[in-house]
């Protein structure tokens, strides 16, 4: 099976991997058909998990093989990843003012982004997908990296990264589904909303892989980009909507064990 996958382009490599990132959020927000509510302890512990991974996946998976490409190639070492990481966190923090959006657990009257009228429940699905964009572009370049013959990049450590952003999906489609149901919305529809949140991420997935095939010189930029955005996302959400119910040494804990399986699969697997 192994063999087979890596015998496929890159490019479907990626698709076949974001494909798992979505179907995990898919199974997150399956978990409306058990639960109306979820633990608050429970999901605040989830959370900071989600953001153990993306900080670990930020350094291992992208940071260290962006930086290693610079010093192959005898440029200065700190400035591409520095640029590509400053340059995603801006991309987000844009994206984050203009995109209307709303967090789990706050009022539609406390959305971000440009003012609208729609629905909390569109809002509450444009937030999470919102997390899930640099979680494909993410997955994407990884693929593309090793394709691209970067000498720190690994068929195993991006199939670690696609792993680790599977499980931390987990949470985050039923930080969407939850909610909706208890607002009173039916079973079937909540789990649809939970669920669709994360398409985005095969097609981010594909776009990044796409990417590095064709601008190669891009590859330590984009890399960092991924990384930029995803700890963007980490400082500005999840890090304090899992502090937010005063849950601080669930949460944290979470966020340990979170590091540390990420940690473990892109060493054991890179």
């Amino acid at each position: 099976m192994l063999n087979w996958f890596v015998s496929l382009s890159p490019i479907l490599q990626a698709l076949l991997a974001t494909c798992f990132t979505w179907l995990v959020t898919a199974l997150g927000a399956a978990v409306v058909f058990f639960f109306k509510t979820i633990n608050r302890r429970v999901l605040d512990g989830m959370l900071g998990f989600a953001a153990g991974v993306m900080i670990a996946a930020s350094y291992w998976s992208l940071l260290a093989p962006a930086i290693a490409m610079v010093e192959e190639s005898g440029g200065i070492i700190w400035l591409p990843p520095l640029i590509g990481f400053l340059g995603g966190g801006a991309f987000l923090w844009s994206v984050d003012k203009i995109l209307p959006h709303v967090h789990p657990g706050f009022p539609a009257n406390e959305a971000e982004g440009i003012k609208t009228s729609w629905q909390r429940s569109v809002l509450l699905v444009l937030a999470i997908t919102l997390h899930n964009i640099p979680e494909g572009l993410a997955v994407g370049v990884a693929f593309g990296a090793v394709a691209a013959d970067l000498p720190a990049a690994t068929m195993g450590g991006a199939i670690a990264l696609a792993l680790g952003i599977g499980i931390q999906n987990f949470p985050e489609g039923a930080a969407v589904s939850i909610p909706l149901r208890r607002e009173g919305m039916s079973r079937t529809k909540s789990f649809m909303y939970g669920q669709f949140s994360g398409l985005v991420e095969p097609i981010a997935g594909v776009l990044g892989a796409l990417a590095v095939l064709l601008m190669r010189p891009l590859l330590p930029y984009a890399l960092s980009f991924a990384a930029g955005a995803m700890i963007y996302v980490v400082a500005e959400e999840l890090i304090p909507e899992s502090q937010a119910e005063k849950h601080s040494d669930v949460a944290t804990i979470g966020l340990m064990v979170g590091f540390a399986v990420m940690m473990t699969l892109d060493v054991a697997l890179g």
